[in-house]
């Protein structure tokens, strides 16, 4: 059961500034500004713009930890604080903390390298060590919160958020009580910037409107945006045990992986779905809204679109891509979907995907465009594509 969510996101700053934003098709996607991108053929990001690192670690932290773990860090204090939940009550060994990762401290990273490069070795912070790694959003959580339960940390790109989600559902059904999961991913500096432009998959237009176009006709890439969400996910007896408030359930998930390239083959997403939605003892037809992976890429929204109308038949269920507001988060990405798809089994409504007006012809999906969409909702489908082939997809269902 899902009892608290926490969010950074370019359009929002906590779970209600951020789905109000979505609400209202509020577009975080603007030029860079973390740093000079003038240069460079792409100068598009979703930034977390409204996030002041003192208001949220303490000064001892600060000079230790790389801006993604700040945001992890206030990331799970929202969360936690949103379930409501006495940390201090539980057994010592019954929470622990699973996050997924892409890339870990990157800004750290390249600063450290610069000292390295232009003064020496005796100018490299001893925080290094730790503060670029993957796994450190995962530790600076355990460590702040106390939780010494299951830890662990997925590195399957933008598909790791599932990952890990259902890594953590593994860890309760072995008899813990509670999961702090999800992931944040921030890679907004040169070193990372570079990184993304060798994958060749930016869009290098300079119109946040046009630039990420999941689906259309106009699609010409993806938009790299920093940000996630946290859940806190426990087991059904310990929430209501607690009475506590509960979003919904967690209650499917599949992974597949891709053939790799030049060895043949259809890529699996649909697969990943199919087995998703029998893990959740449930069939397609029960499906009211799929959150879609939404890669900008012409053939890869094709691929995916296929796969949707061969699962649910042309048209045959809404499709929404809310991260057209925030671009692509990496690790960070199918945690906030998650997160929106929740928000909406609450609210029993579909949020909008902005800037494109209609599919392409070769794409058969109602995509919900424009405004929100109410409708009676029980069931949504999350996917989620990671480079290197990752496929993922998650099942969540309201709770009566």
């Amino acid at each position: 059961m899902v009892t608290g969510i926490g969010v950074a996101a370019p359009n929002g700053l906590s779970v209600k500034a951020w789905w109000d934003a979505v609400l209202r098709g509020e577009n975080g996607i603007r030029g860079l500004s973390r740093f000079d991108a003038a240069r460079y053929p792409a100068r598009l990001a979703g930034e977390v713009r409204d996030f002041v690192d003192a208001d949220h670690i303490s000064g001892r932290l600060l000079p230790q930890t790389d801006r993604v773990t700040r945001l992890s860090l206030a990331v799970a204090q929202e969360a936690i604080e949103d379930a409501g939940v006495d940390l201090e009550r539980l057994p010592p060994y019954a929470a622990g903390v699973i996050t997924a990762s892409s890339a870990g401290g990157f800004e750290f990273g390249q600063r450290e390298l610069q000292a390295l490069w232009s003064k020496g070795g005796q100018y490299v912070s001893a925080y290094q060590s730790f503060a670029w790694f993957y796994a450190v959003n995962t530790g600076q959580i355990s460590i702040r919160h106390g939780l010494r339960g299951p830890s662990g940390v997925l590195v399957t790109e933008q598909a790791g958020g599932l990952d890990a989600v259902a890594q953590a559902r593994r860890q309760l059904r072995r008899g813990g009580d509670l999961m702090v999961t999800g992931g944040v991913d921030s890679t907004l500096c040169p070193w990372g910037w570079t990184a993304h432009l060798a994958g060749r998959r930016l869009s290098t237009s300079e119109d946040p409107a046009r630039a990420y176009l999941p689906f259309s006709a106009d699609a010409a890439g993806e938009v790299v945006g920093e940000g996630g969400a946290l859940l806190v996910l426990e087991r059904a007896a310990a929430a209501r045990a607690r009475g506590a408030r509960v979003y919904g359930a967690f209650a499917g998930y599949a992974a597949t992986f891709d053939p790799p390239p030049g060895r043949g083959g259809a890529p699996r997403l649909a697969q990943a779905a199919e087995l998703a939605l029998r893990d959740a003892g449930l069939t397609p037809d029960q499906v009211d809204v799929v959150f879609a992976d939404a890669a900008g890429d012409r053939d890869a929204d094709r691929a995916e679109a296929e796969a949707l109308a061969g699962l649910f038949g042309p048209y045959g269920v809404p499709v929404t891509v809310p991260k057209t507001m925030t671009g692509r988060l990496s690790a960070g990405g199918a945690p906030l979907d998650l997160a929106a798809a929740l928000l909406a089994l609450r609210d029993q409504v579909v949020p909008p995907t902005v800037n494109v007006t209609e599919p392409a012809d070769d794409c058969p999906i109602d995509l919900v465009t424009g405004r929100p969409r109410p409708l009676p909702l029980r069931v949504a489908l999350v996917l989620a594509r990671g480079r290197g082939g990752f496929n993922a997809a998650a099942v969540l269902r309201a709770v009566a």
